[in-house]
């Protein structure tokens, strides 16, 4: 079997590709970050939670308030959560 040489990326791909996988790692850190305020946080009132929550699309928003809301009855809802606001 003979060995195939392979073609360096251009750098511009490598460029692209680091990029890439930067934006997806941000995105799963802050998703999970969301994640975990909305189902296991201590406190409805985590500050970066909160700003998570309030930037997300609507439906996302409101399912995490919803879950927020469950989780802590007799709370104030966090700001992004309560009618009128965002």
């Amino acid at each position: 079997m003979g060995r195939e040489a392979r073609q360096p990326q251009s750098r511009v791909a490598l460029a692209v590709t680091v990029a890439l996988v930067i934006a997806l790692a941000g995105a799963g850190t802050i998703g999970w970050r969301w994640y975990n305020y909305v189902t296991a946080g201590d406190t409805p009132y985590d500050e970066v939670g909160i700003e998570v929550n309030r930037r997300l699309p609507e439906p996302l928003r409101s399912w995490g308030c919803q879950r927020i809301r469950e989780r802590f009855p007799r709370a104030v809802p966090p700001y992004g959560c309560q009618p009128g606001q965002v």
